[in-house]
C-alpha cells in the first residue's frame, strides 16, 4: 500500500498531481498542495468549509492522551467561549496570549495575566507573547520544557489566533528545519494535524482551529479584511458621547448611544478603520443592517467579534446596527 503524503503547509492529504479533489492538488517541487502553493506565492486565498465537529473530534482525541497542550488566544479577538477547549481537554495546558504587539504598550503583561487567571480555567501557566515580533518566545519555550509530559506538545485554539505563525517562529528559533506552515489572514488555513520535530525532545503538533461563525472575517472581502486586521500597535480612540449621538465605524457598523449619562467610549480597533461621531440617530442609519441592543454595566467592554471592542466607562443602553451574522457581546473590561 502506498504511504499517504501530507501537505507540509496545511496537513491535507496530497493527491496525485493529475487529480484534483477539493482543489488540493500536489505541487511536486514543494511537497505542498496547490491551495498552499497559491497562497504563498500569489496571495490567492481559498476558504475551507470543514465542519467544527471534525475539529472537535481532534480535540477529543487529544483529551485521551497525556501530552502538554498550548491553548493560543488572539488578544485582539478573545473568544467568548474560552472554556470550550478546557471542557474537552483536561491535559496539562499553557494559555498563550498572542499578538501582544498590536495592543498599546501602556497595557502591562501582568494585568493581562491577572485577567485570565481570574477566569479560573486551571491552566498550568499563562504566557504573553508576540509570534510576529519574537516577543517572549524564549520564555514560552522554557515553560514548555518545564511542563512537558511527553515529547508531543499540541497547539490548539480558534482560527486566526496565530498558531501556525508561532510554530514557524519556533522552527526558525530552535530547529534547523526549513519547513514552514502556511499562514493567511483567512480562517481554516490549517486543515489537519501537522507534526513538526523541533529536536529529539520536542514534537510540536499544529491542529486546525475551531471556526468562529460569528466572526466578522467570514463576512468581508479581502480589501476590508486587510483594514480590520491590525498590523501594528493600535492607537485607542476615545469619544465622549451623550444620548442621541452615534459612532460610524468603517462605514460598516453604527453604534448608537441610546440611554444613560454622558459616557466615555474608547475604541480598540485597527488604525486603518475610520470612525465618525455624529449627532442624531435617524438620518445616518446604514442600510441593510440588523439592530442589536446591549445594556452596558459599569466598566464593561462591548465586543464586535473579530473587529475589536469599545471600553465603556458608565452604564447605559447601546444599539448596534451590524450584519446579522456577526456576533456581539459584553464582558468585564480587559484594560
Amino acid at each position: 500500500m502506498t504511504k499517504k503524503k501530507y501537505c507540509s503547509g496545511c496537513g491535507v492529504v496530497l493527491q496525485d498531481e493529475n487529480v484534483a479533489i477539493e482543489g488540493y492538488v500536489q505541487n511536486i517541487e514543494n511537497d505542498i498542495c496547490q491551495r498552499c502553493f497559491r497562497m504563498k506565492n500569489y496571495g490567492e486565498y481559498q476558504i475551507s468549509t470543514k465542519s467544527n465537529e471534525e475539529y472537535l473530534d481532534i480535540l477529543r482525541s487529544i483529551g485521551k492522551k497525556k501530552d502538554l497542550v498550548l491553548h493560543i488566544i488572539d488578544l485582539m479577538n478573545i473568544d467568548k467561549d474560552l472554556e470550550i477547549v478546557r471542557n474537552i481537554i483536561s491535559n496539562k495546558m499553557i494559555l498563550v496570549l498572542n499578538k501582544r504587539d498590536v495592543l498599546p504598550k501602556s497595557v502591562k503583561d501582568e494585568k493581562l495575566i491577572a485577567y485570565f487567571k481570574a477566569l479560573d480555567l486551571k491552566y498550568e501557566d499563562i504566557v504573553v507573547i508576540s509570534a510576529n515580533k519574537n516577543y517572549n518566545i524564549d520564555l514560552l519555550f522554557e515553560k514548555i520544557k518545564r511542563y512537558q509530559t511527553t515529547k508531543n506538545v499540541y497547539v490548539v485554539g480558534h482560527t486566526n489566533t496565530g498558531k501556525s505563525s508561532l510554530i514557524n517562529k519556533m522552527i526558525s528559533n530552535y530547529s534547523e528545519s526549513d519547513k514552514e506552515l502556511t499562514i493567511s489572514p483567512l480562517p481554516s488555513t490549517t486543515l489537519n494535524e501537522i507534526h513538526i520535530q523541533l529536536n529529539e525532545e520536542l514534537n510540536l503538533i499544529d491542529t486546525p482551529g475551531l471556526v468562529d461563525h460569528g466572526n466578522i472575517v467570514n463576512y468581508v472581502d479581502s480589501t476590508i479584511l486587510k483594514k480590520i486586521s491590525p498590523k501594528k500597535e493600535i492607537k485607542p480612540k476615545t469619544y465622549q458621547l451623550k444620548p442621541n449621538q452615534c459612532l460610524i465605524i468603517g462605514d460598516m457598523i453604527r453604534l448608537d448611544y441610546v440611554e444613560g449619562e454622558k459616557n466615555s467610549f474608547t475604541l480598540y480597533l485597527s488604525n486603518e478603520l475610520k470612525v465618525k461621531r455624529m449627532n442624531g440617530l435617524k438620518q445616518t442609519r446604514l442600510k441593510d443592517l440588523f439592530k442589536v441592543t446591549h445594556e452596558i454595566k459599569y466598566g464593561e467592554d462591548l465586543v464586535i467579534n473579530g473587529l475589536g471592542w469599545a471600553k465603556i466607562v458608565e452604564k447605559g443602553i447601546v444599539d448596534l446596527y451590524i450584519n446579522k451574522d456577526i456576533e456581539t457581546f459584553t464582558r468585564k473590561s480587559i484594560i
